[in-house]
């Protein structure tokens, strides 16, 4: 039975961001700021051998140089984030002569003008003693690692099995085997990497658009030898991060110990080039999935195994089996990942980084194995729908997936479709496909603590560890204050993305919603309670404002603290230590997931075989839904991207030199306003009370997983063609008579 429906209330923000008044990381220019600008390797890997700063030294304002002679002893490493670290990369670039990756930071010149910054940097001058290079794949160099059998983590990054795959898969009356590629990604969000950094006091005060402000706190406090008390980040607004902006960035601690030197404040902005070169980005990978299926069409085996690029220096594990293995109700399955390093920085996370990949290759196989078997895809998913976790056997939290499925088919009219491939054109000759997928997303979730002030002029402030990147997160948690203390959202005002107050959990993962929220409605709840022990006798039906006043409190506050289902006490320590804290999917008593459905329609013309995507429908289970209209925009944004990811983005790297070719928005190409269509999305809106109070899941990375394959699926109805490499493009549909 659903709860009732938050509020469709406008963003909270809405007004200071379209007016300037939301101030971003290098937004702030101190009285008496500098400009920092990077000279970069031109190499792809090996050794400095000399370096020439004197040009760039002479330059008119130029206030400082610095290389890794400077630094050696100044700077220390972080440890790489997802080996009990804080940065996006372990190594630590200008503390030492090695270059790993083209395009890594060689020295950094602060000046008192941008245009004299950026001359001096290009004056640098470096000789490198040159090593053979591998940034792909398949190049030659490459070193492969069994992730199950690394040094990572166990039993996180094992292989998943359950049953025996192999064997149910060589009996199956009906195998689909194939083969997936699919490129290295960048986020390139609005914000650039920048970093404006002061001194005062002894104290380090970093502005910088982050995600996990509390990461790089204690990530400088280390670099620099400080204490975390002495280092304050304040990021209240981060101009969209998309997992690039997840840690401490290689670039801060260079500004830091800048501004330490010069004495002043110095702002230290990225170029786009330079971001594409040295923040995290999707890993290129490969996969092979097979799936077996008896001939009345259960589904009885499914194996993935899959090839991810990685870095030298860092091992990024993966999960795309996390993904496959759990979404459909297969009782013999097998996943295996390997790691293949290769010389480029420490790749990351991105946007529903292993589930947009892994639903790629399932669902593409599940929408073949419905055509092999001469059934309906929507109905070969929903005869083969889970009702318990197929590989630990807990029931899930809730799973409204057969409903996504179900209204989503109604919505987009899928009755009406043809099912042979081919079969549906306009007039004009163009070809028509419908495709479908589905798509999951880990409904994880962290500790946090909370803390609510009222004020007796009726104003409350929430300030709870999580960070705003567009998503809308202050309108959520307004949404959820107010209703629980019976005032308007306007007059809630949440204090996040700074350090100094709760403890700035990483933002990611989709998690923020489903951490921050909850804790927020505990906190309205000990209000409340705090309230009612004021003692008024005629409380009943008086604002909170009103009770204060008359109370002769000008404030009141109160602090809780909550952790996900399972987490020991222990983990409150472990948060306050600036270190992932997430829980789930799997909890002590059940698995949890978010589930979407996508209905696309592509349309390809029969003279420039153009693709168009005029029309998607997709219905989510998100748990409840707190903000309706950023959810809505969020579906939106994912479904556009899932668009470019599935038809325009791919890193192109360069074999003989290291980097990456199109490191711009000009060349990387992305979806523009012609290239998006009708975009209708539906909520399941059905609380999930297992996960907390609220009944939230996570929402922000879901939307985008499977609209790849519902994308490719339509084009194979359209035209017959299975295509199974990403970026789907023009020359893909080409026919032998188009040539």
């Amino acid at each position: 039975m659903s709860a009732a429906p938050f509020p469709n209330t406008a963003r909270v923000d809405a007004f200071d961001k379209v007016r300037g008044a939301a101030r971003y990381g290098a937004d702030r220019s101190p009285p008496g700021m500098l400009h920092a600008a990077l000279a970069t390797a031109t190499i792809g890997k090996g050794r400095i051998e000399s370096i020439d700063t004197s040009a760039a030294r002479a330059v008119p304002g130029v206030r400082l140089v610095l290389t890794h002679e400077d630094l050696a002893s100044e700077i220390k490493p972080a440890g790489y984030l997802m080996a009990g670290g804080y940065a996006s990369n372990g190594l630590q670039p200008m503390i030492a002569p090695e270059i790993a990756w083209r395009g890594q930071p060689i020295a950094i010149v602060v000046a008192d003008t941008l245009p004299a910054a950026i001359e001096a940097a290009a004056l640098v001058r470096a000789s490198f003693a040159v090593e053979p290079i591998a940034v792909e794949l398949s190049a030659e160099g490459t070193q492969t690692v069994v992730q199950s059998e690394s040094q990572l983590p166990k039993p996180m990054y094992e292989d998943i099995v359950a049953g025996d795959a192999d064997k149910a898969f060589a009996e199956a009356a009906v195998q689909v085997d194939a083969v997936f590629t699919t490129p290295a990604q960048h986020q390139n969000p609005i914000e650039l990497v920048g970093t404006v950094a002061e001194w005062k006091d002894g104290t380090l005060i970093i502005h910088e658009g982050t995600q996990n402000a509390e990461a790089m706190r204690h990530g400088l406090a280390r670099q620099l030898g400080l204490t975390p008390e002495q280092v304050q980040i304040v990021s209240p607004y981060c101009g969209g991060g998309f997992g690039q902006k997840n840690s401490l960035q290689i670039y801060t601690p260079l500004a830091a110990v800048a501004a330490r030197r010069v004495d002043r404040p110095v702002k230290l902005v990225v170029p786009r080039a330079a971001v594409f070169h040295n923040s995290s980005f999707r890993p290129a990978s490969r996969h092979r999935f097979r799936l077996g299926a008896d001939k009345s069409g259960k589904l009885i085996a499914a194996i993935h195994e899959t090839d991810s690029q990685s870095s030298r220096h860092d091992l990024f594990p993966t999960l795309y089996a996390e993904t496959t293995g759990h979404m459909y109700a297969i009782d013999n399955f097998r996943g295996r990942e390997r790691l293949v390093r290769t010389d480029t920085q420490a790749p990351g996370y991105m946007r529903a980084p292993f589930e947009h990949v892994a639903a790629f290759t399932m669902e593409s196989c599940i929408d073949e194995m419905a055509y092999a078997l001469g059934k309906d895809p929507v109905a070969l998913r929903l005869a083969n729908d889970a009702y318990a976790d197929p590989i630990s056997k807990k029931p899930f939290s809730s799973r409204h997936l057969a409903e996504c499925l179900t209204r989503g088919a109604a919505m987009f009219g899928w009755d009406k479709r043809q099912m042979a491939p081919g079969s549906m054109r306009a007039p004009d000759g163009t070809q028509i496909g419908w495709g479908v997928a589905a798509g999951s997303y880990k409904a994880a979730t962290a500790p946090a603590i909370a803390r609510l002030t009222l004020t007796d002029q009726g104003r409350a402030i929430i300030n709870v560890g999580v960070h705003e990147m567009g998503q809308g997160i202050r309108t959520a948690l307004s949404n959820v204050v107010a209703a629980k203390l019976g005032i308007a959202p306007e007059l809630v005002e949440a204090e996040i993305g700074v350090t100094g107050a709760s403890p700035q959990h990483l933002t990611a993962g989709s998690w923020g919603t489903a951490t921050a929220v909850p804790a927020a409605s505990e906190a309205a709840d000990a209000m409340l309670k705090a309230l009612a022990e004021l003692g008024q006798s005629d409380a009943a039906g008086r604002k909170p404002a009103e009770l204060l006043k008359a109370a002769g409190r000008p404030s009141l506050s109160v602090e809780i603290r909550r952790k996900a289902p399972g987490h020991p006490d222990q983990i409150f320590g472990r948060l306050a230590s600036g270190l992932p804290s997430a829980m789930g999917p799997a909890y002590p008593e059940y698995v949890s997931f978010s589930y979407i459905a996508h209905f696309v329609e592509v349309r390809i013309e029969p003279g420039t075989r153009r693709i168009r995507v005029p029309r998607v429908v997709s219905v989510v289970d998100c748990g409840r839904v707190v903000s309706p209209r950023t959810a809505t925009s969020q579906v939106q944004g994912g479904v556009v991207w899932g668009i470019g990811a599935a038809l325009r983005e791919a890193s192109e790297v360069d074999p003989r030199f290291g980097g990456f070719l199109n490191a711009d928005i000009a060349e990387y190409v992305v979806p523009v306003n012609a290239d998006i269509g009708s975009i209708e999305v539906g909520f399941i809106d059905k609380p999930d009370p297992r996960l907390n109070e609220v009944g939230v899941k996570g929402l922000g990375e879901v939307v985008m997983v499977g609209v790849a394959p519902a994308i490719a699926n339509a084009i194979f109805h359209a035209t017959g063609k299975r295509l199974r490499d990403l970026p789907i493009r023009i020359e893909h549909v080409l026919d032998k008579g188009d040539l």
